[in-house]
């Protein structure tokens, strides 16, 4: 915290302390967690409520405001991917009736790149899942994060494994090996598989988009409960959609 930090970086400081697990923050939380003085925090959010970056909620929270999530809306991955992406999730969720996934890679580095969920359906037979739209997931144990891991370069890939992979179940692959093989595997089919790796009792079937000019690396995938989980006709349909998609891409 120097003393040349402007107001930008103090508001980056404040906006990062929203989480998934932590959506809505109190004052004395955000003062404990940026380190800033009262005065300068209590400025800096009356500021922050005023423009609609962040809004008042019960109990003497603060939560994003709903000025952050329409300038949030004007971004590629939802103007351009998202909304293209949309018919053809629609008809990947009509044709199997499961949860659709849409995710791109993003991290400052290989090594905390994880996979950003930036479309999701679902519907009252789907299995629940752990993903949300502006959630993220780790490359290693999600079907969409293995698919974006076999579009990568065996340059990023080192950098990749030097971070540790964390185990998620019991199911999770955590050694270089096993998922180098994962990820031939991966490419040799065209779709990616995992089972029961991010959550018990489910199995995802996702491939990656080639590359779309403007946008990051792009996978697309479906979560199944297990019983469901009929890889031989699951596969090719994601492969399909992930090629119907790309077209569509290239031509918006």
């Amino acid at each position: 915290m120097g003393d040349g930090e402007g107001v930008l970086e103090r508001t980056l400081r404040v906006l990062g302390c929203f989480t998934d697990d932590e959506p809505a923050v109190t004052a004395t939380t955000l003062a404990a967690r940026t380190g800033l003085a009262s005065s300068t925090l209590h400025r800096l959010l009356a500021t922050l409520v005023a423009e609609g970056l962040l809004t008042r909620g019960p109990g003497h929270t603060y939560a994003i405001g709903p000025r952050l999530w329409e300038l949030g809306e004007l971004s590629p991955l939802s103007l351009r991917l998202r909304e293209t992406a949309l018919p053809h999730m629609v008809r990947l969720y009509e044709a199997t009736g499961e949860n659709v996934h849409l995710a791109v890679l993003d991290g400052a580095t290989p090594a905390t790149t994880t996979a950003l969920y930036v479309g999701r359906l679902t519907g009252r037979q789907s299995i629940p899942t752990l993903s949300r739209m502006g959630g993220r997931g780790p490359l290693h144990t999600t079907g969409v994060g293995k698919a974006l891991l076999a579009t990568r370069d065996e340059g990023w890939l080192r950098q990749y494994f030097e971070a540790p992979l964390e185990r998620e179940t019991v199911n999770s692959i955590t050694t270089e090996p096993e998922l180098r093989a994962d990820i031939a595997r991966t490419r040799a089919l065209g779709y990616a598989t995992t089972r029961e790796e991010m959550t018990l009792g489910n199995v995802s079937v996702a491939a990656a988009l080639p590359r779309v000019e403007g946008l990051p690396p792009i996978a697309l995938g479906l979560v199944v409960h297990l019983a469901r989980a009929d890889e031989r006709r699951l596969g090719p349909l994601v492969v399909q959609a992930a090629k119907d998609l790309h077209h569509d891409l290239r031509v918006t």
